[in-house]
């Protein structure tokens, strides 16, 4: 017989204060509180039924949760089914950074969603990814950042306040050669935004826009490419694949293999084994 109800808290290995519980409950009601953290999760399977900001709300498969912190709320499973769920906790002051980021203002960090149930699959997706990342203690610390990033965002753009990047020019690219020098240096490090930006003497919040406007892409997507670079190089070298993602910082060995694939359209053993032909 299954037990009534299921908890699993996970902290995050990598970014202070991100924490990820793994509920599945049957026959629990949450009592009336609110977290100090930001709190935002999506609904599994079944239905979370939940009272908070002055009315009643059903959630269902594939929906987002967002409480905002101090947001008070109870909860409970609905309907007849078993209700499994992920919710991740950040504190305000972690997620103001990235908000102010991506606004283009270092003094608009405060966000307050004024909707507590959200259908949008790009926030659920990457809220989802956050989550495994965390529970199953897998992924670098840029991995995690990114993904938070991208939640950031993603609630900065429906707010409406969203500021793209800015071209960049002069100084700035060679202060993020910089940066890009130092990626390349310690592919097989533990990499971070904080690590990064530094290398190139600029404040997270600036290398951030400066990177993305002039290299069209982020951070995150340079380093990956880097590491598949460097990855490519390794398996010519006759290193195996397993051995390649474990020293570059895959997730695992399927990660490996996804991004490879989307850069060169065949797994990392296939490459290989096209080379020994």
């Amino acid at each position: 017989m299954s037990r009534a109800f299921e908890f699993q808290f996970s902290s995050s290995r990598h970014v202070p204060t991100l924490k990820v519980l793994s509920a599945s409950i049957e026959d629990f009601r949450y009592d009336r509180h609110a977290h100090t953290e930001y709190a935002f999760g999506v609904t599994l399977a079944g239905r979370q039924d939940f009272f908070s900001a002055g009315a009643y709300h059903r959630n269902p498969p594939g929906s987002v949760i967002f409480f905002n912190p101090e947001q008070p709320h109870d909860g409970e499973s609905g309907g007849a089914h078993r209700l499994d769920y992920v919710m991740a906790y950040m504190a305000p002051e972690a997620l103001a950074t990235l908000f102010a980021e991506a606004a283009g203002n270092e003094h608009a960090g405060r966000l307050l969603s004024p909707h507590t149930l959200i259908t949008d699959p790009v926030l659920r997706d990457a809220i989802l990814a956050l989550a495994r990342l965390v529970r199953e203690g897998i992924g670098s610390r840029i991995d995690q950042e990114h993904l938070l990033q991208q939640i950031a965002v993603r609630m900065v753009q429906r707010a409406g306040r969203y500021q793209p990047s800015l071209p960049a020019s002069g100084r700035p690219d060679r202060l993020l050669m910089l940066a890009c020098d130092y990626i390349r240096a310690h592919l097989d490090q533990e990499l971070s935004l904080e690590r990064i930006s530094a290398a190139a003497n600029l404040s997270r919040y600036h290398f951030l826009r400066l990177f993305r406007a002039r290299f069209g892409m982020t951070p995150h997507q340079y380093v990956i490419s880097c590491r598949i670079d460097a990855a490519r190089g390794a398996l010519e070298a006759g290193v195996t694949p397993g051995e390649v993602a474990l020293r570059y910082g895959f997730a695992d060995h399927s990660h490996f293999n996804r991004r490879f694939k989307r850069i060169h359209g065949v797994t990392p053993f296939q490459y290989q084994q096209s080379l020994a032909h």
